[in-house]
């Protein structure tokens, strides 16, 4: 594994040193793993990053995955439960009270659900593709 830079706390960034086997970023995402050596917790709440890997010591802090796990999941699941509210409107027409019963629950569910998965997703991709945040050349 090439160097990477996994803490820039500090003033002079440490770099990092350590090889170890290449591991699945989709497997150590949706898995919730430290996206270096695929044993670590990656989040130490439900959706709260943890500061590092217990495992390897990989620092976190380069792990921003910001409002991309959010708009994945809002398209993604709101297409799904819209479209399936849709059929059973025009095939079934069952009374407001239904509607809310089946979807509200549902939504809330899958959206909880998928945000971790997406979330664990996008940082372990942002690891095993050097991802950094765009600067303008000067």
């Amino acid at each position: 594994m090439t160097e990477r830079q996994n803490n820039t706390h500090g003033d002079e960034p440490v770099v990092d040193q350590a090889i170890w086997p290449p591991v699945d970023p989709v497997r150590a995402g949706l898995g919730g793993r430290c996206p270096r050596c695929g044993e670590g917790r990656l989040f130490s709440g439900f959706l709260t990053v943890g500061r590092g890997c217990h495992n390897c010591g990989l620092d976190y802090g380069f792990a921003d995955a910001g409002d991309g796990p959010a708009v994945f999941v809002i398209l993604i699941i709101g297409f799904l439960v819209v479209g399936l509210a849709l059929w059973m409107e025009v095939s079934l027409g069952p009374s407001l009270w239904v509607h809310f019963l089946i979807w509200i629950p549902l939504a809330l569910v899958l959206c909880l659900t998928a945000l971790r998965l997406m979330k664990g997703l996008l940082i372990a991709l942002q690891y095993r593709n050097k991802a950094e945040q765009g600067e303008l050349e000067r």
